[in-house]
């Protein structure tokens, strides 16, 4: 690929993961001026404020905030002229009269310093200063809100934190909730796929590399002949290389190039502070996008703050509809719509900063896109009412039953075939702004995996949260990836993925953690608690699959896949050689996915 096809791919995908719909023609509706803000610590962020243009002179406004890793703008390489970066919904926040607040965060952009690692400590301390700056501003009236999409929706959450009054919203939309099981090492694996990406994309930005980027950060204001620009690019040098300093952290608890670790970089780990902010959060989510519903989840169901969410089928950032049950390999527009997503927000926001009556207080507490129905559902409690679980278990042939076994021994051996891939436009890739395709027809995959499938059900079936494999499990080396997959298999045998799981061998050992649901299988992925395999010796993998919501119709069947590879998303492991299993399912040692079902009332 040459440097200048690869910016393009970084422009096309960056801008879409920032917030929905394209960017648009600049209307008259701002005026923006653009300065460096000292931090407590005296490094300076770069940050642009846009102010409606028909604000009264002295007329004083709720700010909204973005802080960015992305460049808060771009300008021409030849004539400066900055090229436009407001989108639909800034705009809109503009027409309702708020200010627009963007900060390329420290170490990037045109912001000086270095960062070691994603969301880091000093990154969530720098937000606290920005929003004083903000409130001393003469056009501010002191009431602040803070949004955004991917990074920016995990600053956004992470601006909680450092509890300052002003701060009366926030809008966290496809966020981070725990760095290190999505996006960084799902199941204790490197999303390589993924990751190699992103951290291509970034590097180019913090090298302000106009010949892959197509441009250039935008410069302050007093920053004429770009020397200031070129000193903060500069700091950026001691940024590492992302991809190899997350395959090197192995472990949850690990320092990240010498920084804080992924667990200090977690919103996880601020759940306290959040907590004690009461921050009031709109949260937005995807089924289909890597972890960030079950982090949408876990926040509902153990932080006490105000929420509301909503969770599509969507791509990353809501751009795309990715139901497999309506898209193929094509892109269809998100259900709800580009500008229903932004009126949400608009509504949430006038209630909080503005104290306008948007009904905010009678929206459900949960809305839920579920596949299958194709529809929306709601519920003021998760799981929702009527919520049971039901075990599916493992039997010869390959099949998939209700009834545990009776048989004193049995076991299904595989092959670890290291081609199973879902493909190159998955839940996780999607995190770099592609749609998702190609998960509604899986059988060619299927015949590379375990596979157990049930009859055709007898009635419909609704499948709503967070399913539960719990593997009794032999290999032959001291570890594995292990993978599982939840499909629907139709009267023509067209199999279609809903959701998955997966966990590395090593780190099988149950744990507790405050901020997460009890109950469902969880492990610390720390160091201490890894545990390698002892090959021929059977050990129980009990883990969650991502919480997804479907309604499987009567005369359809479910089906199971079992893999030990995903080639397109997962760096291999072990790395090198091949892998043998048993999947033992006797009566003695049953193996089962557990679903989370919604009984008819």
């Amino acid at each position: 690929m040459t440097r200048l096809c690869f910016g393009r791919m970084i422009l096309t995908s960056l801008a879409c993961v920032f917030l929905p719909g394209p960017a648009v023609a600049a209307p008259a509706d701002y005026d923006t001026h653009s300065v460096y803000v000292a931090m407590s610590d005296g490094v300076k962020l770069a940050v642009d404020v846009h102010l409606p243009a028909d604000r009264a002179p002295e007329a004083k406004l709720p700010a909204l905030l973005e802080l960015t890793r992305y460049w808060r703008a771009t300008e021409d390489p030849r004539t400066g002229k900055v090229i436009g970066s407001l989108r639909a919904v800034d705009h809109a926040f503009l027409k309702n009269g708020y200010a627009l607040v963007k900060v390329d965060v420290r170490g990037s952009g045109a912001s000086f310093g270095t960062r070691l690692v994603e969301y880091g400590p000093q990154e969530v301390r720098d937000g606290g200063d920005i929003v004083s700056w903000v409130v001393s501003r003469p056009w501010c009236n002191g009431r602040v809100g803070a949004y955004g999409t991917s990074y920016t929706g995990t600053t956004a959450e992470l601006l909680a934190a450092v509890q300052h009054p002003a701060l009366k919203a926030a809008i966290p939309g496809w966020s981070d909730f725990d760095v290190y099981r999505s996006p960084a090492r799902p199941y204790g694996l490197i999303a390589g796929g993924f990751i190699k990406q992103w951290s291509q994309a970034v590097a180019a930005m913090d090298r302000n590399d106009a010949a892959v980027m197509g441009g250039l950060v935008k410069r302050v204001d007093a920053d004429v002949d770009g020397a200031m620009r070129a000193a903060a690019v500069k700091e950026h040098r001691g940024n590492p290389d992302v991809y190899r300093a997350l395959s090197a952290a192995e472990f949850r608890d690990q320092p990240v190039a010498g920084g804080a670790s992924m667990a200090e970089c977690s919103s996880l780990h601020w759940k306290k502070a959040i907590e004690a902010a009461g921050t009031p959060m709109l949260v937005f989510a995807s089924w289909l996008d890597a972890g960030t519903a079950d982090g949408a989840l876990q926040r509902f169901r153990t932080y006490r703050n105000p929420q509301r969410l909503v969770i599509l089928a969507s791509s990353h950032g809501g751009r795309h509809h990715a139901s497999p049950y309506a898209v193929s390999d094509r892109p269809l527009a998100p259900i709800p719509s580009f500008q229903e997503q932004i009126d949400l927000r608009v509504r949430f926001l006038n209630h909080y900063l503005k104290g306008e009556d948007q009904d905010v207080d009678r929206w459900p507490l949960v809305r839920y896109f579920n596949m299958g129905e194709e529809a929306f559902r709601e519920s003021d409690a998760w799981p929702p009412a009527n919520a049971a679980r039901r075990r599916f278990y493992f039997h010869p042939a390959n099949r998939l039953t209700a009834e545990p076994p009776e048989d004193e021994t049995g076991h299904d051996a595989y092959a670890v075939n290291y081609a199973a891939s879902t493909g190159v436009r998955n839940r996780w890739m999607t995190q770099m702004g592609t749609p998702v395709f190609n998960l509604d027809n899986r059988a060619g995959m299927d015949a590379k995996m375990l596979t157990y499938t049930s009859e055709p059900l007898t009635r419909d079936l609704q499948i709503t949260g967070a399913p539960v494999a719990r593997l009794q499990f032999t290999a032959d080396r001291a570890d594995s990836a292990v993978l599982v997959y939840l499909q629907e298999v139709d009267e023509t045998g067209r199999s279609r993925y809903l959701t998955e799981g997966g966990l590395r061998a090593i780190h099988r050992k149950l744990a507790e953690e405050p901020g997460l649901d009890p109950s469902t299988p969880h492990r610390s992925f720390n160091r201490a608690d890894a545990q390698p395999l002892v090959p021929g010796q059977t050990v129980e993998l009990a883990f969650s699959l991502w919480s997804t919501s479907a309604l499987i119709r009567k005369g359809r069947r479910l089906r199971v896949a079992i893999a030990g590879a995903d080639r397109d998303t997962f760096d291999r492991v072990p790395a090198s050689g091949d892998a043998n299993w048993q999947i033992h399912r006797d009566k003695r040692r049953p193996s089962y996915i557990d679903l989370p079902i919604i009984e008819p009332r």
